[in-house]
């Protein structure tokens, strides 16, 4: 029997996808969740352009792995109409972007050769 690679979860980014229609919502949902959830996690920058691998406009959202359940469960119950992208950070940017993200709402096709 093989014995499958295990990869220690470092941390969690979520981003927050949006757009010009949406760019008000994602917003409002970003003074919530720091409002809501500012103590359990750190805020990026409001990327109002495609930055790296995210094909669309977008903030991040990093947290630690014990807060998985906390900040996913929110953002599954008040996400709205935007997309959500949830990755684990584990050193291996490719398979932690292509094979072990969590989606909420719509997925989108992201740009990975910025990560090869």
């Amino acid at each position: 029997m093989n014995t499958p690679t295990v990869y220690p979860v470092v941390s969690w980014h979520a981003h927050v996808y949006f757009n010009a229609s949406t760019r008000d919502a994602a917003w409002q949902l970003r003074e919530e969740i720091t409002s809501r959830l500012g103590d359990i996690l750190q805020l990026g920058r409001f990327h109002e352009k495609p930055v790296g691998p995210h094909p669309q406009w977008s903030y991040q959202l990093a947290f630690e792995p014990g807060q998985f359940a906390v900040i996913v469960e929110w953002l599954t119950l008040n996400h709205g109409s935007l997309d959500v992208f949830i990755h684990p950070n584990t050193g291996n940017a490719l398979r932690d972007h292509r094979d072990t993200a969590v989606w909420i709402g719509h997925s989108h096709e992201l740009v990975l050769g910025s990560l090869m």
